[in-house]
């Protein structure tokens, strides 16, 4: 039951008007003055505050300020016996929602009510969401308990709180963007935009127009004006990810962009300012890129102002099983099927394969593993087979083939996604081509 506050001196006008907000199904607070006003809002953190404007301890314009620094979600409407355009103006500049007169806006106040209730709730339901999505992304929740990975944390823990330029070394699903999103989240930058940009996803013309935005007509197929990356992330962090990847004219670019804080939309030709951050991620070695003329030296030191390098699953084989654990417990929840134990000679297998993906690979793993499972326990036969068998196919002699193995789990999967093929495949860990290879050896038409 969302609940009112009402502050006002007059206690018959007070009681008649929580009476008829009662009737619409409010719980209502009642308080005579400023000091009993706050305490009131600290204790019942009320939705709206209908708040009187002379109070026999301060002014209702002033104490709107007070209470919105005390409860900035709680929206304020302000009552008058005698209303004038210059109260009315402060009150709004101090954070009020509104200001209406008493008597001559007696039929506006249940409406408006109405309104300030629905504001004030879309306010805390936005502020919860902020506060999981910034649970999601922290430190916290990065998983793996290794001294390799705990000495990453927190290195990017400490330049969190800077605003360096930071760039992300390791293998290709060693979590670089998880580190991204945590530092990000670790940041003052918090509250402001992060925009992810994979390098190695777009040409290099397309790669410029998604950064650096575009004019109309600056191009054939530039029918209207183009925000860049570089604009929604003005004042936030912008995530380049493959940077490696990056055409050797765009990172000249971007070299600018880093040098003066400024960058040019195609087709313009004033300069745009932007407050970025910039963090790049790469599992390319960049020296051997630089000594190749792939890469810029210049650029290379504006981005590695603060390098961390992130350790492979070959690195840290202790935090297998936590992730392990981990992941069954989200799929768990997404397929609602209950995993009650896991198997020690799942774990073994897994421990033992090479991980050649890393924790990218293991999630995918552990999701097909759960499609697989018949019961409420992974086991060991609920693996795909190259980790079952090892990449050498090797197999017990009762065992079936490992093309028929492979037929089979190709069939539980493409059952579990209702065919789609994309799914599929990324499921299995192959190419969409690859997928379509092997239902043509196996005969499966779907």
């Amino acid at each position: 039951m969302d609940k009112i506050l009402i502050i006002d001196d007059e206690k018959q006008l007070r009681t008649l008007l929580a009476r008829i907000i009662g009737l619409e199904g409010y719980e209502v607070v009642q308080a005579g003055d400023c000091a009993s006003g706050l305490k009131a809002l600290e204790t019942y953190a009320p939705a709206v505050v209908l708040c009187d404007v002379k109070l026999p301890d301060g002014n209702g314009v002033d104490m709107v300020a007070k209470l919105k620094a005390a409860a900035p979600d709680t929206e304020i409407i302000l009552l008058t016996a005698y209303g004038n355009i210059p109260d009315g103006v402060q009150a709004i500049k101090n954070g009020a929602f509104d200001y209406i007169t008493k008597g001559n806006d007696n039929n506006k106040i249940l409406p408006l009510l109405a309104r300030a209730v629905e504001k004030a709730n879309m306010q805390r339901r936005l502020n919860r969401l902020e506060k999981q999505v910034e649970n999601l992304f922290s430190f916290d929740n990065i998983i793996g308990s290794s001294n390799e990975l705990r000495e990453a944390v927190a290195l990017a823990r400490k330049v969190a709180v800077t605003d360096a330029s930071v760039l992300l070394t390791g293998e290709t699903g060693t979590g670089k963007d998880v580190f991204a999103r945590a530092i990000h989240s670790g940041s003052r930058r918090s509250k402001e935009n992060f925009v992810a940009v994979n390098c190695a996803a777009f040409t290099r013309d397309l790669l410029e127009s998604e950064l650096f935005g575009h004019k109309a007509g600056a191009f054939t197929g530039a029918l209207k004006d183009k925000k860049g990356l570089l604009d929604e992330a003005d004042g936030g962090t912008l995530f380049l990810d493959e940077i490696g990847e990056m055409a050797p004219e765009l990172q000249a670019k971007l070299l600018r962009v880093l040098e003066s804080g400024e960058f040019i939309r195609i087709g313009e030709t004033r300069p745009t300012k932007t407050a970025i951050r910039v963090i790049a991620a790469t599992n390319r070695n960049l020296a051997k890129e630089i000594a190749g003329g792939r890469f810029r030296e210049d650029l290379f030191y504006r981005l590695s102002v603060f390098t961390i390098h992130l350790p492979s699953l070959a690195e840290r084989p202790g935090d297998i099983e936590e992730y392990i654990r981990h992941f069954t417990a989200r799929f768990s929840a997404r397929m609602a099927k209950q995993i009650a134990r896991i198997e020690p000679d799942y774990f073994g297998l897994m421990k033992q394969h090479s991980w050649h993906g890393n924790v990218r690979e293991l999630r995918n793993v552990v999701e097909r593993s759960m499609i697989m499972a018949e019961g409420n326990s992974l086991r060991a036969c609920d693996l795909p087979p190259e980790i079952r068998y090892g990449t050498q196919g090797e197999q017990p002699e009762n065992a079936l083939l490992l093309s028929e193995v492979e037929r089979v789990h190709i069939l539980k999967i493409l059952k579990y996604t209702g065919g789609n093929k994309t799914e599929t495949a990324r499921l299995l860990g192959i190419g969409v081509a690859t997928l379509y290879r092997k239902l043509d050896e196996y005969g499966i038409h779907r």
